[in-house]
């Protein structure tokens, strides 16, 4: 059995520990509280402008807009993959890098150029530690995603898209749906629609009269629409993060606790083991004495 001295440093040694990850737990918390918040407020205007971008292509008019058609050939693709600036967050990373080196893999293959953009230092050091420099590094998206900075992001791939210069953007992202499930996924934000559905709806009669145009709505609307799809991957990515965190520093002080109890229990056994090894020396000393 260990001595006693040596038990007492190794639960001091897990005490510190626990103290970590309990105060990471909180920190987490709360972090976590403010993200959600952000991502539901997100997903319900999200889905709200997806019924009215609808309701303006069915409104009885053709519509079309550069951000809905689909290019005849994929020449320039562009992969973004959102992963976190920390680690201490169990399978987070790596379930994301997982699903973007299989989906990197598939359009180089199938594209001729593609670019690699990431945001996060975890999945930029796994890249470069296989050999692949992304073409574009993010590192200031934190837990707070900023809606001015993700909507500079979105206007540039506007540009490029609508220029001619990309023809399909994926995202890889953890998707928040609920405390108790998020899932790695891969999202094609570009084009807006799927390739497989017509992109100009028409139908006989409208019940909306719109003013000054429907076209001139729509010239808002779908870019709007695109900026806000992309602001809520990075606010899914955030906040998915920080539960992944929270579970993770909870399962280590859960077991930071059951290993302090049980380190205890031999620290009793063999300081008690100790003092009654002194008690009979002493004893026998005594006896010898007399």
């Amino acid at each position: 059995m260990p001595k006693a001295r040596v038990l007492d440093r190794r639960r001091k040694s897990i005490q510190g520990i626990r103290k970590i990850t309990r105060t990471m737990e909180l920190i987490s918390t709360a972090r976590f509280k403010r993200a959600m918040d952000r991502a539901s407020a997100a997903t319900a205007y999200t889905k709200r402008i997806t019924e009215l971008t609808r309701h303006l292509a069915d409104a009885g008019l053709e519509v079309a807009h550069p951000l809905l058609e689909t290019h005849p050939e994929t020449h320039r693709a562009v992969l973004l993959v959102l992963s976190g600036n920390r680690g201490m967050c169990a399978g987070y990373n790596a379930n994301i890098l997982r699903l973007a080196r299989n989906r990197l893999r598939e359009l180089q293959k199938a594209v001729p150029q593609v670019d690699l953009e990431v945001s996060g230092k975890k999945a930029i050091t796994a890249f470069q530690f296989r050999g692949m420099t992304p073409d574009k590094a993010y590192t200031h998206f934190e837990d707070r995603p900023d809606r001015e900075e993700t909507d500079a992001l979105a206007a540039r791939y506007i540009e490029d898209y609508t220029a001619g210069r990309l023809d399909r953007l994926d995202v890889v992202y953890t998707q928040f749906e609920s405390l108790s499930r998020q899932q790695a996924v891969i999202e094609t934000l570009l084009p807006l629609t799927d390739p497989t559905e017509t992109h100009v709806r028409r139908i006989a009669e409208s019940p909306y009269e719109f003013l000054p145009s429907i076209e001139s709505i729509l010239n808002d609307v779908i870019p709007t629409g695109f900026r806000v799809r992309l602001f809520k991957c990075f606010l899914d990515a955030a906040v998915s993060e920080q539960i992944a965190r929270m579970v993770a520093m909870k399962s280590a002080t859960e077991n930071a606790d059951s290993m302090i109890g049980h380190l205890s229990m031999a620290y009793n056994r063999a300081r008690q083991g100790q003092i009654t090894t002194e008690l009979l020396e002493v004893i026998s000393g005594a006896e010898a004495l007399n």
